[in-house]
């Protein structure tokens, strides 16, 4: 059967003060009136029903997110105890659902991309899930075609075209994954037309994966499945918050993808933006005449090409702004040039070093 696992543990830094450790980015309503992990999960439609969604996040998250998915069975919402990136998360979900599905196909996706419209991304998981159904041994991914020589994504070399129906989407064999590259590199890449970028959408057995981590990371998957053997005992939480702890940290893709031999990747008919910072809204969301974008109560006087968020209680006033990222909450205020966006990551960190965490 097909099952779908949400990744939602990560805390967005490029999204502050918005995003905080306790009020991630996949949590807020950032584009559209439901947040991040509400469009995610509703993204799904009758494709995969509730009994068979899991939500991975950090254990911080688990009564948020029980709050936003009342829908869900409590034992849908796994929290991890420490950040140890994707490869245990993904493992820790294939082992849980064997448990009941040995033979399950997993269909694993972030909780805080930007996806529209569902049905042609319902239609892609299917058609995944049946190239999965005919060679139980394949990893399917999505390739977003490039439109730009994007530094901040990772990218896919595709191969040979792949035998598909005339009214599905183009598949090719995968030759290689690329990470992401240095701006004359990702040149390259787009103008080859042989590349797209990396979706982090994954379609597979949960065997599969589990046989790549059995011989990738012996170790890793060890720590897992100690964990699952107390899953229904009074010292799962112990055992989980001692294991997983003891994991060393590691994408999917260096733990797997790199090393995969049986892998295709279906160019996306869906429109995809991974929402990475507050330059997305401006993608997203539209710009006025003046180039600007507002969330918010916000007067602007002589200001373009900024963005700005604020609430609908708190006036914010530009005056004479140019290329601007401001945003208001009630813990802090983020006043940048949009050019370095990508800082934000820093100023996070050095918040951190001076110990200031109530802003974080």
């Amino acid at each position: 059967m097909l099952h779908a696992i949400i990744m939602a543990g990560g805390t967005g830094t490029r999204f502050w003060p918005a995003s905080t450790n306790l009020t991630p980015k996949q949590l807020l309503r950032l584009v559209g009136n439901a947040t991040m992990l509400r469009q995610t999960v509703d993204r799904l439609g009758d494709l995969v029903p509730n009994e068979r969604r899991m939500i991975v996040t950090n254990e911080r998250f688990v009564a948020a997110v029980r709050e936003q998915l009342p829908e869900l069975p409590p034992q849908a919402i796994v929290g991890e105890p420490c950040k140890r990136d994707t490869a245990p998360c993904i493992g820790l979900a294939a082992l849980l659902v064997s448990r009941t599905d040995p033979m399950a196909t997993m269909a694993v996706m972030p909780a805080d991309h930007v996806i529209r419209p569902a049905d042609k991304f319902q239609a892609a998981i299917q058609q995944a899930a049946q190239m999965v159904d005919e060679s139980p041994g394949r990893i399917v991914t999505f390739g977003i075609k490039p439109t730009y020589p994007a530094e901040i994504f990772g990218y896919i070399r595709r191969g040979e075209p792949l035998a598909s129906s005339h009214s599905a989407p183009p598949t090719y064999a995968v030759r290689r994954f690329k990470e992401k590259p240095d701006a004359a590199t990702a040149k390259k890449y787009v103008d080859s037309g042989e590349y797209y970028w990396n979706s982090g959408i994954f379609v597979w057995r949960a065997d599969t994966i589990l046989d790549a981590l059995r011989k990738r990371q012996p170790e890793m998957l060890n720590h897992l499945q100690t964990i699952v053997a107390a899953w229904d005992t009074k010292e799962r939480d112990a055992v989980l918050e001692r294991e997983f702890a003891a994991i060393k940290p590691i994408s999917i893709d260096y733990a797997v993808m790199e090393h995969a031999t049986d892998v295709a990747v279906i160019e996306a008919p869906f429109d995809w933006d991974d929402l990475g910072g507050w330059l997305s809204l401006a993608r997203l969301a539209g710009s006025d005449e003046n180039g600007n974008t507002f969330v918010g109560k916000h007067l602007a006087v002589g200001t373009s090409g900024s963005i700005v968020r604020t609430d609908d209680k708190h006036l914010v006033v530009t005056l004479g702004l140019k290329d601007m990222i401001v945003v208001h909450t009630p813990n802090a205020t983020l006043v940048a040039n949009k050019h370095d966006e990508e800082q934000i990551r820093t100023v996070v960190k050095q918040l951190e070093e001076l110990g200031w965490t109530e802003h974080l």
